[in-house]
C-alpha cells in the first residue's frame, strides 16, 4: 500500500495525452492504410506532453524515495526502470521490423523515455539549470532535424538523422531530452518535495477527470495494446 496521495492533475494530463495519442493513431492508420484520402500531419505535441510529464513524474517519484535509499540504490532503481521501458521499446522495434520492415521503429518514444529516465535521475535536483540546459538541448535538436542530414547512422539515437531515413516513430535525445529536463525543472518548482506548491480545486471526483486519471495511471499498458486493437477494428470494419 502506498503512503502518498497521487496528484490527480498529473494523472489527468497523462490521460489527456493518451486520448490524443489514440485519436491520432486512428487517424494515422487510416492515412497509412490509404482507407480514405486524408492529409498527413505531425503530432509532435503529443510526444512533447508525454515527455514533459516524464520529467515531472521523475521528481514526484524521487521525492517519495530519496530518504529511504542511498545514491547507489537510487541509481540502480532508476536504471532498472529505464532499462525496462527501453526493453519495451526494443519489443516494439522487433514487432514493427517483422510487420513493416521498411518503416520499422528503431528509436521511438519508449526508447527515448527509457534513456531519459536514467539521464534525468542524474540531474533530478535541477531547476534553473535544467531550464537553461533543456532549452539548449531543444534548440540544438531542432537545428539538427531541420538543417542537416548525415551520411552515417550510428548517432541517429542522438538526433543526427541519416540520409533517406524513414520510420513510424522517431524521438531522438536531441531535442526530446530537453523536454524532459523542462519537466524536471517544473516538477521541482511546482511540486517541491512531492507536494503541490499552488492552490488547485480538487476535481478528482468529477467523472471526466476520474476517467482521464484512470487512463493516466495505466498509460504504459494502453500504449502497448492500443495499436493492435485499433488495427483489428479497422481491418474488421473495412474488411481489409
Amino acid at each position: 500500500m502506498t503512503n502518498y496521495q497521487r496528484l490527480w492533475e498529473i494523472d489527468a494530463l497523462r490521460g489527456i495525452a493518451i486520448v490524443m495519442m489514440v485519436s491520432y493513431h486512428i487517424y494515422f492508420d487510416i492515412y497509412f492504410l490509404k482507407i480514405f484520402d486524408v492529409p498527413f500531419f505531425s503530432a509532435w505535441y503529443i510526444g512533447a506532453l508525454f515527455l514533459f510529464l516524464v520529467g515531472v513524474s521523475l521528481t514526484l517519484s524521487y521525492s517519495r524515495v530519496y530518504k529511504k535509499y542511498s545514491f547507489r540504490q537510487l541509481l540502480t532503481k532508476y536504471a532498472k526502470r529505464g532499462v525496462m521501458v527501453f526493453s519495451l521499446g526494443l519489443l516494439i522495434t522487433g514487432v514493427t521490423w517483422l510487420i513493416i520492415p521498411q518503416w520499422f521503429i528503431i528509436f521511438g518514444i519508449l526508447h527515448c523515455i527509457g534513456l531519459c529516465i536514467i539521464l534525468g535521475f542524474l540531474v533530478i535536483h535541477g531547476k534553473t539549470i535544467n531550464i537553461v540546459l533543456g532549452l539548449t538541448v531543444i534548440m540544438v535538436g531542432l537545428w539538427l532535424y531541420t538543417m542537416a542530414r548525415w551520411g552515417f547512422s550510428w548517432l541517429f539515437w542522438l538526433g543526427f538523422v541519416p540520409n533517406e531515413y524513414q520510420t513510424l516513430d522517431y524521438f531522438p535525445l536531441l531535442p526530446w531530452f530537453g523536454v524532459v529536463l523542462l519537466g524536471i525543472a517544473v516538477g521541482n518548482i511546482l511540486y517541491a518535495q512531492g507536494k503541490r506548491q499552488f492552490l488547485l480545486p480538487d476535481w478528482s471526483s468529477f467523472p471526466l477527470f476520474r476517467f482521464l486519471g484512470t487512463l493516466g495511471k495505466h498509460s504504459l499498458l494502453i500504449y502497448l495494446i492500443h495499436q493492435p486493437i485499433i488495427l483489428a477494428i479497422i481491418f474488421a470494419s473495412f474488411k481489409l
